[in-house]
């Protein structure tokens, strides 16, 4: 179980919150004060913080610059504000994405899941594929004594394919994880890159291949 705390002094909303995260098998911890948050981040593991920008005694914004002090916990910011320089005050704290009230709680959900699934990555630098090493700390793919430097889109694309070999990502699953749920370009972007990773390793290594599964999407193969 994955542990997610959500800071929030609204009842209704932390109800909500939590109804909605627990459908989807996540442990939920409850905080209502700022002070209270951080004993229990202190004292337990916590995997995501939901903070509430609008807090009794200690306010979001500071919760969020403590904890960023020793954690690098993923936080979802929750306010009521929807201006920019909000949102850029949270992310300059350390808060790694922002959600406005009143939100939809599924858009909720999938941002904690691409929070969690970024913080997986981040934790896991390094893939190894027969030859070829894919180097989240530099960027970098080495195939032998032979280093590539890729743009940061194909590199996060081909990582994410690598980090899990034989697993299909659909273009939607794709678009998430790397362009961000925001995102508002074409599906097609995704096969634009796909095409340009066939192109630039065909030739460089026989360690794996990217597949298309036709009606779904596409998957990383290991050649053996």
């Amino acid at each position: 179980m994955v542990n997610v705390l959500i800071v929030e002094d609204d009842l209704n909303i932390r109800n909500i919150i939590s109804f909605y995260l627990k459908k989807e098998r996540f442990d939920v911890l409850e905080a209502v004060t700022g002070d209270e948050a951080l004993r229990m981040i202190h004292s337990q593991p916590i995997e995501l913080v939901v903070l509430d920008v609008m807090l009794p005694e200690k306010s979001g914004w500071e919760v969020c610059q403590e904890i960023r002090k020793n954690y690098d916990t993923p936080i979802l910011m929750v306010t009521a504000k929807g201006e920019t320089n909000q949102k850029i005050k949270g992310l300059g704290l350390g808060a790694d994405d922002y959600i406005v009230k009143p939100f939809d709680p599924l858009e909720l959900v999938a941002r904690v899941k691409a929070l969690l699934r970024r913080a997986r990555m981040a934790t896991s630098k390094l893939v190894q594929i027969g030859d070829t090493a894919i180097d989240a700390n530099s960027y970098t793919v080495s195939v032998g004594d032979r280093t590539l430097k890729l743009p940061p889109k194909e590199f996060e694309l081909l990582f994410q394919l690598a980090s899990h070999p034989g697993q299909i990502f659909t273009r939607n699953q794709l678009i998430e994880r790397i362009w961000s749920i925001d995102y508002e370009g074409e599906e097609r972007t995704v096969d634009v890159h796909i095409n340009r990773l066939r192109q630039r390793f065909a030739d460089v290594t026989d360690a794996f291949q990217i597949s298309t599964v036709r009606g779904l999407g596409y998957r990383l193969d290991v050649r053996t």
